[in-house]
């Protein structure tokens, strides 16, 4: 028994004896040196090496003018044009360097510049660890590569990635722009940079803020996913997830998108849009809604799609299907809008009602003009089946003018002066300064004028009368107190901005806000490194062809 437990012991020990000689640091081995000399005065313990000094360690060579190695510490310090060479990725040149073999761990420093095949940098002092392949500085460090110029107070390369990471002041100063931040992961090889805290990329062309995104520096393209917009000189946009090319000028924004037209106050807001700069043109979408100032007013513009071309002082916004519009004392509904800033002209299309005040207004074709000069709502255009109707205040019935064509004008951004012509008819509720009902006025006649103050008929004027009379209550039975094709739609009026939307919007608008709150209640952490910056520069597998499949069928031809 005795004999088997020392023969256990004796095993266990020769397993970690044969374990710590596994392990045991490789020793520095002196390649070259013209000159080598021991001076225990001058360098006690110290082996110094003098003239074309090279010295090889585990796969690095060091090169120097002269150098002191300290064999039993496996330890190496070199002076003058001191190089260390790791492969042919890694390069580390300066004045004066130390080595440690037992650590495999490097120090550089005087005019220290690391160079690989993609970027080189230039710093006061490197340290490089071999076991976790890490160099890094923490002094002022200029990283050059082919397409960019990188500016950091301290940072770390990781070798095998070939990233290097900025956790303080960085820059990169590309010909198109100006990138800052301070957290930044630049991979040298691909051009790839991600941010992370507040950054800013600034260019010509516009200004980008971000708290979290990915650029590449070498196609242009980014993507940014947090407190995020994009400047131009006339426009902002904004969301919480944004798309940009440089090279084309394209945003996408996604989820609580907003564009402000800085110029014109103007806001288009959404869940989803694209913004072409070089064309002038934006489409929005998911719950679009497009805000404009209208004499000291805003009108507000839903429609499933927005369109906005042109540039500044000629744009045109499209809006389309269900088209819902509301300002504070007008409001309408039609199939599209083209809107045109250049012409003031706002096209109601398809199946167009205009409600203002109590007045509900309809024809084939509708069109509101503003006026330039003073940026006001200057007149309305009704063709063709034309019908002005509003519910007397104080019975069932309704006033009714029906006509050909509308032509109205407006005071003050409310109707005041309207003409309806050719064919016109009326039924028109008289009542004197109690609201005591005088009579029904029905008449037919070629033009009527009205006007109106505070939206309320205040006159009627009617030309070249033809047929008519004002006739006692009882005297009109009801189905003679509704012109041929009245149709009363009051329970359809949009009496706010909310009713723009419909409820299906609404819920879903609710449910993106609170998505992007969330999102943003989440601790800030660094974006997920995208599959082609890992895969960047490997080498594709090649296609493998079926070389049995192949072979039975030259023996299938051969065969025939």
């Amino acid at each position: 028994m005795k004999k088997l437990l020392f023969f256990i012991s004796y095993c266990l020990l020769f397993l970690s004896v044969q374990s710590i000689f596994a392990q045991a640091p490789k020793k520095i081995i002196v390649e070259n040196a013209d000159y080598s000399d021991v001076n225990q005065e001058l360098m006690p313990d110290a082996l110094l090496l003098t003239g074309n000094v090279k010295v090889n360690h585990d796969g690095v060579v060091l090169t120097c003018n002269k150098a002191y190695f300290f064999q039993k510490e496996n330890y190496l310090k070199a002076f003058g044009n001191v190089q260390l060479v790791q492969g042919d990725t890694l390069f580390l040149n300066s004045k004066y360097a130390e080595y440690n073999g037992n650590f495999k761990k490097a120090f550089a420093t005087g005019d220290a510049v690391m160079s690989s095949p993609d970027a080189t940098l230039q710093t006061d002092t490197i340290n490089f660890d071999r076991n976790v392949q890490e160099v890094f500085y923490n002094s002022k460090g200029t990283i050059v590569n082919k397409d960019n110029t990188l500016v950091s107070k301290s940072g770390r390369y990781y070798v095998a990635q070939k990233k290097f990471q900025f956790l303080t002041e960085v820059t990169i100063t590309n010909p198109k722009y100006v990138i800052k931040s301070n957290h930044l992961d630049y991979y040298s090889n691909s051009g790839h940079s991600y941010l992370l805290g507040p950054s800013t990329i600034t260019s010509k062309a516009n200004y980008i803020y971000t708290e979290k995104g990915f650029y590449d520096t070498k196609k242009n393209i980014a993507h940014f996913v947090r407190n995020s917009y994009i400047k131009y000189d006339d426009r902002r946009i904004e969301g919480d997830s944004l798309f940009y090319n440089r090279n084309t000028e394209f945003a996408s924004a996604t989820r609580n998108v907003k564009i402000t037209d800085s110029i014109n106050k103007g806001i288009v807001k959404g869940h989803y849009a694209e913004l072409y700069k070089l064309k002038d043109s934006m489409f929005v979408t998911k719950r679009a809604v497009a805000i404009n100032l209208v004499e000291n007013d805003s009108v507000y513009i839903h429609g499933k799609k927005l369109m906005v071309t042109g540039k500044e002082g000629e744009r045109i916004l499209r809006a389309y299907n269900n088209v819902r519009f509301y300002k504070t004392d007008m409001s309408g509904k039609c199939d599209s809008i083209h809107s045109n800033s250049k012409t003031a002209l706002t096209k109601l299309i398809g199946n167009p009602i205009l409600w203002n005040g109590e007045n509900q207004i309809t024809g084939d074709i509708m069109h509101l003009i503003g006026d330039n000069n003073t940026k006001k709502l200057d007149s309305l255009k009704v063709l063709n089946n034309t019908f002005l109707v509003s519910r007397d205040t104080l019975s069932t019935g309704f006033n009714q003018v029906k006509g050909l064509n509308l032509f109205g004008k407006f005071k003050e951004g409310k109707l005041h002066d309207v003409d309806v012509i050719k064919n016109t008819e009326v039924i028109y509720y008289m009542r004197n300064d109690a609201n005591e009902l005088i009579g029904i006025n029905k008449n037919v006649s070629s033009k009527i004028n009205l006007i109106l103050e505070n939206n309320a008929v205040e006159t009627i004027t009617f030309f070249n009368k033809v047929d008519g009379d004002i006739y006692p209550e009882a005297d009109l039975p009801e189905n003679a107190r509704k012109l041929r094709g009245l149709v009363w739609r009051g329970d359809e009026r949009i009496k706010s901005k909310d009713d723009i939307f419909t409820a299906e919007e609404n819920e879903m608008n609710e449910k993106l806000i609170q998505e992007g709150k969330d999102e943003n209640a989440k601790e800030n952490i660094p974006m997920k490194v995208r599959k082609e910056t890992l895969d960047y520069g490997k080498k594709k597998p090649a296609v493998k062809t079926n070389t049995a499949k192949a072979d039975t069928t030259k023996t299938a031809k051969a065969k025939k």
